[in-house]
């Protein structure tokens, strides 16, 4: 899975192997280590809201752990499953700033 961030535009891009694994499992995970220590990775992850909650939209979970984009059961589900290439949501944030999220799949070219 690649992440991009730039400015506030966070962009997630799973490969057709991660795109399975996500429809089946629904999480997908990378690590980035910067150190030795534990504390010197972070883990960045696509992960479908439980059905018990009420998100109606993307989230994104920003920790010490890492970052997840978190995404609604439905949307989740029509994406993983369709020839949908993928989604984007605008976050509002406070003083008027928002976070872009874009996932999409990552395909090999068919001709």
């Amino acid at each position: 899975m690649k992440l991009r961030i730039e400015d506030d535009t966070l962009r997630l891009r799973l490969s057709e192997s991660e795109v399975r694994d996500f429809a089946q499992k629904g999480r997908v995970a990378a690590v980035v280590h910067f150190g030795t220590g534990p504390q010197q990775q972070m883990t960045y992850a696509l992960e479908r809201a439980s059905e018990a909650s009420a998100a109606a939209t993307v989230q994104v979970r920003f920790d010490a752990t890492g970052l997840t984009v978190l995404v609604p059961n439905a949307l989740a589900t029509t994406w993983a499953n369709t020839e949908q290439n993928g989604f984007s949501e605008n976050l509002s944030l406070a003083e008027a700033q928002h976070l872009r999220v874009l996932v999409e799949k990552d395909l090999d070219c068919r001709h």
